[in-house]
């Protein structure tokens, strides 16, 4: 499945890309397919204007673009280029031709046992090499997993941490999506968790 059209309000240029289409978009921003000088295709990722002039916001841009350069490529989809403090802040990656895997089993169901076992021994190397490189990725779920014939790469780092850097996560703040990240950690997905009781 290719790139959306782009629509009258999107761009044609991002920092030295040519914007050719729309990857995707949520509620912070959105995910261009682009073009380098070269011909080269990345995915060059915006935020939202509404979003833009938060500090905060910012600085957990300027978290994620940092998370991508320890990353690597390997496992990932490698930083090509970024610009956290231009007045819509981007970042480029590396396109990564494949689908994510969310879409592969809701088209296809249950992977065959050994694609899967050959998923999860590339989900163990991608999180133990992240994990060497000081981050947590936070956000692991099957969206944020692409599938290429050379094993999954993981994407989207905008809840990473990392291991020798102030926590960004305020007090009774969600990090990550419910239904994947761990109960105990955020107040909305423990609020929502059963609750042991003492036998009588």
């Amino acid at each position: 499945m290719g790139p959306a059209r782009l629509r009258a309000e999107d761009p044609v240029s991002i920092g030295d890309f040519k914007i050719l289409g729309r990857l995707g978009a949520g509620g912070f921003g959105t995910v261009y397919l682009g073009l380098t000088p070269g011909g080269r295709k990345v995915a060059v990722k915006t935020v939202h204007r509404h979003v833009a002039d938060s500090e905060g916001f910012r600085a957990r841009f300027r978290r994620e673009v940092e998370a991508l350069r320890r990353a690597g490529g390997f496992f990932t989809a490698p930083l090509v280029d970024a610009d956290p403090t231009a007045e819509l802040p981007w970042l480029a990656t590396e396109y990564v031709p494949g689908p994510d895997l969310g879409t592969v089993v809701t088209r296809g169901g249950p992977l065959a046992p050994e694609a899967l076992w050959r998923l999860g021994a590339g989900l163990c190397e991608a999180l133990a090499t992240l994990h060497g490189a000081g981050l947590v990725h936070r956000d692991l779920k099957p969206s944020n997993v692409l599938l290429v014939p050379d094993g999954p790469r993981v994407i989207d780092f905008g809840m990473a941490s990392l291991a020798d850097a102030t926590r960004l996560t305020v007090t009774h703040e969600a990090a990550g999506t419910p239904g994947y990240v761990a109960p105990n950690s955020c107040a909305a997905c423990a609020a929502s968790a059963p609750r042991r009781t003492s036998s009588p």
